[in-house]
């Protein structure tokens, strides 16, 4: 009775309103919560004792504190910020991330996504949230209870934790890749908040997992379950050829983030409820971005315990829910190349826009030398498509206007008119996409579902979604979306996969 009221609670209050120590958490609720280990909660609370000055996930598996000597939290930051030092059992950084639309407010929400990727100072994270330095800081701190240094701060740590423990990477290359500019600023936090050096760390690790051709493999957390192949179904038939590759249940694909170039491959991992991803050496310098990237591409952020209810609740969609539990949104690797992929398909077949989306890449992209034969090319940048003549982009087969349409997305990404990663603002998405020639509702639609990583867009004019509900006219099948909110997205695959 407890557990069920524990789950009710976090249900109706959320982490958001509990910045501090969840205390619009009933305490009772949060503690009965943590005795039984529940899952729910892991990645929304955090258990800290008192006495040992350690703060925990609620499925660790060391023995339950008494009630007195806890407290709780909303997330790792608060913990830490409140003096706590990470369990090295449980290990808090591996704790999947908040779901998408939990009641964070939207522009904290895209600060933590900003973050993610690797944002790493407050006057550049302002710029690209379109705010004032003044605005990000209230906002963060009104809705988590930490600074947005506290969180840059806590994600470079909780990375290199994750890197010293898993893998071989040397220390100094630890720092540095988990984006500290210096190895003396990154000692001086590592023993700040951790009270040990980081050397103490790697020492005391079980030792890490051996790594193909010193790859350096991290593990990815998620809510279960995952509905992996499902994943991949989708992935495979829209995978460029070149710089995507899909086989024997494996992901793999080119990387191309400022000046590192390099390759990396994902599969489930050993560990229970994540994902093994395996980088080559060369991306150690942009890791956090890489991981955020892979985490929107397979939306690992998705929460199925809020989402499948809701859904399985409605007769057009409960078979397909429960033949598919845990589904995801294919999300985007890299946003440009998801808009022009997503033109390269109007009016045409899949298979079709994938042949134009290869021949692009051929005439376009990069080439790359990798140890993995199916890897060869980059995707083809904005600002590289930006620059071409017509007539050549034309050349792979497009028709003049679509080829115009193309270049003119090119150049609003490239110029920054168009912000197309994950959290931005779907409203001004939606309307900048609109303005561009040659595209309409379902482009832009699409375009938020996997790019900007928008849970509830639904490109309600498409065929697919008519055809699976047995509905002809469009305005209908919107107006049959909305018992689907907040998550017309994931409505949308399930729909689009009982057609497969």
């Amino acid at each position: 009775m407890d557990r069920e009221r524990a789950v009710a609670s976090v249900a109706a209050s959320g982490p958001a309103h509990a910045p501090e120590s969840c205390t619009a958490l009933d305490p009772r609720a949060a503690y009965a919560a943590i005795r039984a280990r529940d899952a729910r909660f892991d990645g929304r609370l955090f258990v800290a004792v008192r006495t040992t000055r350690i703060y925990c996930r609620p499925i660790c598996p060391a023995k339950t504190p008494a009630f007195e000597r806890c407290t709780f939290h909303a997330s790792a930051a608060a913990a830490e910020r409140a003096g706590y030092r990470p369990c090295l059992r449980c290990r808090p950084e591996l704790a999947p991330g908040l779901a998408r639309v939990d009641a964070l407010s939207r522009l904290a929400q895209r600060a933590v996504r900003r973050i993610e990727d690797g944002a790493s100072e407050l006057p550049a994270l302002a710029r690209a949230l379109g705010v004032s330095e003044r605005h990000v800081r209230r906002a963060v701190a009104s809705e988590l209870g930490v600074a947005p240094a506290e969180l840059i701060r806590t994600r470079r740590l909780l990375l290199a934790k994750q890197l010293l423990t898993d893998t071989r990477m040397p220390v100094t290359s630890v720092a540095f890749a988990s984006g500290f500019e210096s190895v003396r600023r990154f000692n001086a936090a590592f023993r700040e908040r951790y009270r040990l050096a980081p050397s103490v760390l790697r020492k005391s690790a079980k030792g890490a997992p051996s790594e193909a051709n010193d790859a350096i493999a991290l593990d990815l957390p998620y809510r279960a379950p995952l509905a992996w192949d499902a994943l991949l179904a989708f992935l495979a038939p829209r995978a460029i050829r070149g710089v995507e590759h899909v086989s024997e249940g494996r992901y793999s694909r080119t990387v191309a983030i400022g000046d590192a170039r390099g390759w990396l491959r994902v599969a489930p991992s050993q560990r229970a409820n994540a994902l093994r991803a395996e980088l080559s050496p060369s991306l150690a310098p942009v890791l956090l971005p890489v991981v955020a990237r892979l985490r929107a591409l397979f939306d690992l952020a998705a929460d199925p315990a809020r989402i499948t209810p809701q859904l399985a609740g409605d007769a057009a969609l409960a078979k397909r829910v429960a033949e598919n539990p845990g589904l995801r949104v294919p999300g985007a690797f890299d946003g440009f190349e998801l808009l022009a992929r997503a033109i390269l398909g109007q009016q045409v077949s899949v298979a079709a826009a994938t042949t134009f989306a290869a021949r692009l890449a051929d005439r376009f992209g990069e080439a790359l030398e990798t140890p993995h034969a199916e890897l060869s090319r980059l995707t083809p940048t904005a600002a590289r498509i930006a620059g071409a003549r017509v007539d050549s982009i034309a050349g792979i087969g497009l028709t003049r206007a679509r080829a115009e349409t193309l270049r003119a997305a090119a150049r609003a990404c490239a110029d920054g008119a168009l912000d197309l990663a994950p959290g931005a603002d779907p409203e001004r998405v939606r309307e900048a996409l609109l303005a561009l020639p040659g595209i309409g509702p379902w482009t832009a639609d699409y375009v938020l579902m996997r790019a900007v990583a928008w849970p509830d867009a639904f490109p309600h004019g498409d065929l697919g979604l008519r055809k699976a509900l047995r509905i002809d006219d469009a305005r209908a099948v919107l107006e049959r979306s909305e018992a689907w909110r907040p998550w017309r997205s994931y409505a949308a695959l399930h729909l689009w996969s009982s057609l497969a």
